[in-house]
C-alpha cells in the first residue's frame, strides 16, 4: 500500500498531567531528529497522539527509524482518503486484502470525531464488514483479539485507514528525566547500560578514554561507532574523548600493582564527573554489573565511588552475562562489541587486582601524585563530537566485523 501518513500514540506519557505538554514537546523534537533524512515528512504533535504526513516518503525506511524512538507505545502506517463512502469501502477492502492469507479473522473499529458525517461508528463498522464479507471470504468476524484490525478514524478533514499496529520503542521521551555522562568502554555492557537509561528519558553524553598509544585509532573507531548505534533512539549522541595516557602511565609507575585498576577508574570518574558538572549533566551511568569482574566487587565500588557525591547508575548490576548480551544483540552492539580492540579498562591490567581494595589504601596511593595536574591537562584535551542517527563514518573509520569474528 501506499500509505500517505504515519499515527503515532504516545502510550506513558498520559499519565504526565501538567507535565504532558512538555513530554510531547520533547518527543516531537526527537523525532524531528531521528527523521531528518527524510526532509519532505510534516510532523504534527497533537495532545493524544503524533501525526507524521509521508508526502511521497517511503513508509517502510520511515517506519524503520520511528520504531526506535522512545515515548512512543505503537505507531500505524495510515491513508487518508476524502470524505467518500465508496472510496472508504475500496480502500478498507483493498488493505485487508493484503493481509490474507497470513490473517484468517478481523476486525473493524471507527472513531468519528467528525459527528456531522453522514454516517455513525456503527453503521461504518457494519458497511465494511459486510463489504469484507460479500469480497473477502477467507476473512471471518472476530470481536476479540482478531488477526487484523481495520482502525477507521472519520476527521473533520479527512477519513484515515490503517490496519497494521506497530510496536515502538516504549519508554520515555529521552531528554525529559535530565542529562547523564555515560563511561563508554569499548565492551558489551556500557553501550546496554546507555540504551536502559535513555529509555528512561535520560539524555545521555558518551565519555570515553582513550590512550594512544596504547589504544588504536580503530578503537576509538568502534566507541564512535557503538555510539551511533544508539543515536537511532534520540537523533544525536554527543561524543567525548578524553585522553588518558599521561593519568595511566603515571599509576601504573607509582602504583603497587594490586591497585593500579583502583586508582586508574578513581581517575576516570574523577573526569567523568567534572565533565558532568561543565556540562550540566545531574548523574554518571556505566555498565558495571555486581561481580561480573574484579573492579566491580561492592567493595571495588566503594573504593572508587569515594570521589564523588554525584550519583552513579549501573543500569545493569543485577542482570546476568546473559540478560546483557541479549539487550545487545537486539539493539545491534554485540558484533561491534567483541571486537577485539584494546581500550583503557584493558591495558596495563594486572594479573591479580584487588577484589577487595582498601578504601584509605586508595586514597593514599592516588595521594602519592598530582592528580590535579594530570586531571587538568587530560581536560584541556578533550574533544567533542555530534553522532546524529543518519551519520555515516569514512571508510578508514569502519571496522570490518567479518575479519574479526
Amino acid at each position: 500500500m501506499k500509505y500517505t501518513e504515519i499515527t503515532v500514540r504516545y502510550g506513558e506519557l498520559s499519565t504526565k498531567g501538567k507535565n504532558r505538554r512538555e513530554f510531547i514537546g520533547r518527543l516531537n523534537g526527537n523525532v524531528t531528529k531521528a527523521l531528518a533524512a527524510f526532509p519532505d515528512l510534516h510532523i504534527y504533535p497533537k495532545r493524544d497522539r503524533m501525526h507524521i504526513s509521508l508526502n511521497g516518503t517511503d513508509s517502510d525506511a520511515v517506519i524503520a527509524k520511528l520504531s526506535q524512538v522512545f515515548g512512543i507505545q505503537n505507531f500505524s502506517p495510515s491513508i487518508k482518503i476524502e470524505k467518500d463512502i465508496e472510496q472508504m469501502k475500496t480502500t478498507a477492502l483493498q488493505m485487508l486484502q493484503e493481509q490474507v492469507p497470513e490473517a484468517k479473522t478481523f476486525k473493524i473499529d471507527t472513531r468519528r470525531s467528525d459527528h456531522d458525517f453522514e454516517l455513525d461508528t456503527n453503521q461504518i463498522n457494519l458497511l465494511l464488514g459486510d463489504a469484507v464479507y460479500d469480497n473477502i471470504p477467507e476473512l471471518t468476524a472476530k470481536m476479540k483479539h482478531p488477526d487484523v484490525t481495520l482502525r477507521v478514524e472519520v476527521r473533520r478533514d479527512a477519513i484515515y485507514l490503517s490496519s497494521r499496529t506497530i510496536k515502538g520503542a516504549g519508554g520515555l521521551p529521552v531528554g525529559t528525566a535530565g542529562k547523564a555522562m555515560l563511561m563508554l568502554s569499548g565492551g558489551i555492557d556500557s553501550p546496554v547500560a546507555g540504551y536502559l537509561a535513555m529509555k528512561r528519558g535520560v539524555e545521555i553524553e558518551m565519555v570515553h578514554f582513550f590512550s594512544p598509544p596504547y589504544t588504536s585509532e580503530r578503537a576509538l573507531a568502534k566507541a564512535k561507532q557503538l555510539t551511533a548505534k544508539l543515536a537511532p533512539y534520540v537523533g544525536t549522541i554527543k561524543f567525548i574523548e578524553v585522553p588518558f595516557t599521561e593519568i595511566q602511565e603515571e599509576v601504573k609507575r607509582i602504583v603497587p600493582e594490586g591497585y593500579l585498576m583502583t586508582v586508574q577508574r578513581r581517575f576516570m570518574l574523577r573526569l567523568a564527573v567534572k565533565l558532568a558538572e561543565q556540562r550540566k549533566g545531574l548523574a554518571i551511568f556505566n555498565g558495571e554489573s555486581v561481580g561480573q569482574v574484579a573492579s566491580q566487587t561492592l567493595e571495588s565500588m566503594v573504593a572508587i565511588n569515594d570521589v564523588t557525591n554525584m550519583p552513579i547508575i549501573r543500569p545493569v548490576a543485577t542482570m546476568d552475562k546473559t540478560e546483557i548480551i541479549s539487550i545487545a544483540e537486539k539493539i545491534d552492539t554485540f558484533d561491534l562489541s567483541i571486537m577485539p580492540f584494546e581500550d583503557c579498562c584493558t591495558i596495563f591490567a594486572p594479573p591479580r587486582p584487588k577484589t577487595k581494595p582498601n578504601l584509605e589504601k586508595s586514597r593514599f596511593y592516588e595521594s602519592m601524585f598530582d592528580g590535579e595536574a594530570l586531571m587538568a591537562r587530560s581536560l584541556a584535551g578533550v574533544k567533542v563530537t555530534e553522532i546524529h542517527s543518519h551519520d555515516e563514518f569514512l571508510a578508514t573509520d569502519q571496522i570490518d566485523i567479518q575479519s574479526v569474528l
